[in-house]
């Protein structure tokens, strides 16, 4: 069914329109920033926009508007934004989570050289004092009490 040029001057405008409303953030629930999106907000048939179609270079102008906002930092979606974010988040675990893997590797096994080295240090004391004399080294007390003066 054709449309009339007012129709599509009409259709175009609301197209615009939703675009600039996609593009600052005003998301309908359950949508996107996206033509299936915008679509649905300017009341268009989605198919109009590929192709040889009647609005496939306002479909050209919303994906370049929308890839300046991101090349620009920004993103209008917010469920993009917080999937981006938490994607970034994850990495960041994912680093986090590998270095104390690594950290408690390294502590294990500075603990097993820490105690067979306390194992060997014990079995070299425990060598040295079978090798000596053990009365070279030991004073004899006296074996009779002394009378101590004085109260008591």
């Amino acid at each position: 069914m054709r449309i009339s040029a007012d129709q599509r001057t009409q259709n175009e405008n609301r197209i615009r329109a939703a675009i600039d409303r996609l593009l600052r953030g005003e998301i309908p629930p359950g949508g996107g920033c996206d033509i299936k999106t915008l679509a649905a907000a300017a009341g268009v048939d989605r198919t109009a926009f590929y192709g040889s179609r009647p609005y496939a270079h306002l479909r050209a102008e919303f994906e370049h508007r929308l890839a300046q906002l991101q090349n620009n930092g920004e993103t209008p979606d917010p469920k993009t934004a917080q999937i981006e974010r938490l994607k970034t988040e994850i990495d960041n675990l994912k680093d986090r989570l590998n270095q104390a893997y690594s950290t408690i590797e390294e502590l294990t096994d500075f603990r097993s050289r820490a105690l067979a080295r306390l194992a060997a240090q014990h079995e070299e004391i425990l060598r040295l004092r079978a090798a000596t004399d053990p009365n070279a080294n030991v004073t004899q007390l006296p074996t009779t009490r002394q009378k101590i003066i004085g109260p008591c």
